[in-house]
């Protein structure tokens, strides 16, 4: 047994060296925001920021005040209703009438079979859009006043058809945090996010808080259409574009973009229940890996600590400290606890609850409810990227 669990370990801290040696330069390969400097000689394309809401009005006029308030001197807002039930878009027509040539206001009152509220409602602002670059944005994304001119001029630097922008995400306790933490950790390790600028490399990114594309590769790629049905159609999109022969850039934006992530654990839990197993393509033995994989890498050693000795111990011992380390540096770039990795394996644990309940729950009632409305698992597993 001892054999046993000693080559699982080794198995596993070369898995960790590697995920380590990838984390600490792909996060340090990373353009910063912060030190983009515009060209003022350069022309400024016009630039649609498109913003889908639904029950969004305690954090839609803060985000959205933000978004007004960019120095960038050419650009235009389109904000979308989409079936709000609460007071969203009493205060989108409330300051659309304050600035009403930079805002304007789309109300979706039905949903058109076939569709996610929010694709749609991203796809119908591509229709309302004069602009070449169209910003796909959330409602609770909050940005400082020189995020567009930046991102625009990282966009004609670098020659990119696609930027995206990783925010700082603001927590309202540990426990969150911690969660957060895997959560980024295991979401760049998982895609290889930091090589999806590379036009011969096959990883893809996309993230919902800042998603900027030019208009005509936006529509080459397929636009929200061909993932129409799709959660995760931040990255979906991402994929498209890529797939597409485009040119991805990916910018550490936490300087400049913030996003208050779920106030508590249990809403952190009811708000993921719709995208976990859709990131498994709604493929049982998808989930079975992943929980298998998840439970190997990030519980298991913290649970060997407890039943190896000696040379097996030291193993599993070297494995945990590469995990707080991971953990450590990925914390400077993320605003995070230093030591927030000692609360892994609560957090690992609370990830396997979540996909695997995920599952049950879409599996139980047919399909994903998400803004009020019931998607069948049929229709969604056909839209397939």
């Amino acid at each position: 047994m001892s054999a046993f669990l000693a080559a699982v370990g080794i198995a596993i801290l070369a898995y960790f060296l590697a995920s380590a040696f990838e984390l600490i330069t792909g996060n340090r390969s990373l353009p910063r925001l912060d030190q983009i400097v515009p060209d003022p000689s350069v022309p400024h394309p016009r630039v649609s920021v498109i913003v889908a809401a639904r029950q969004e009005a305690d954090t839609i006029e803060p985000a959205l005040a933000s978004v007004l308030a960019q120095d960038y001197p050419n650009y235009e807002v389109i904000a979308i209703n989409d079936r709000s039930e609460d007071a969203t878009g009493a205060i989108l027509d409330r300051m659309a009438a304050a600035i009403p040539s930079r805002l304007s206001v789309v109300h979706v009152k039905e949903l058109p079979p076939g569709w996610l509220g929010k694709n749609h409602a991203l796809y119908l602002g591509t229709e309302r859009a004069s602009g070449t670059i169209y910003l796909f944005t959330d409602a609770d994304v909050v940005m400082a006043p020189d995020t567009l001119s930046r991102a625009v001029a990282r966009m004609q630097q670098a020659q990119a058809d696609h930027v995206v922008v990783i925010p700082r995400i603001v927590t309202p306790h540990m426990g969150v945090e911690a969660f957060v933490s895997l959560f980024v950790i295991g979401f760049g390790l998982w895609y290889h996010i930091w090589k999806a600028p590379n036009p011969r490399s096959k990883f893809f990114v996309g993230i919902g808080a800042f998603n900027m594309v030019h208009a005509e590769v936006y529509r080459r790629a397929g636009t929200h259409r061909a993932i129409a049905l799709r959660p995760d159609d931040d990255m979906k999109l991402g994929k498209l574009i890529k797939l597409a022969g485009f040119r991805q850039d990916l910018v550490n934006g936490i300087r400049g973009v913030s996003v208050a992530w779920y106030p508590s654990l249990r809403a952190l839990v009811a708000g993921l229940m719709k995208n976990a197993f859709a990131g498994l393509d709604y493929r049982l033995w998808k989930l079975a890996a992943a929980v298998c994989f998840i439970g190997l890498v990030r519980v298991w050693p913290w649970a060997a600590l407890a039943v190896t000795h000696g040379p097996v111990r030291a193993i599993y011992l070297a494995i945990v400290g590469l995990i707080l380390a991971m953990a450590w540096d990925n914390a400077r770039f993320n605003r995070f606890h230093p030591w927030i990795g000692l609360l892994e394996p609560f957090a690992a644990c609370l990830l396997i609850f979540i996909v695997l309940r995920s599952a049950a729950v879409t599996l139980r009632q047919g399909g994903i409810r998400w803004r009020g409305t019931l998607y069948p698992l049929d229709e969604l597993r056909s839209n397939n990227v």
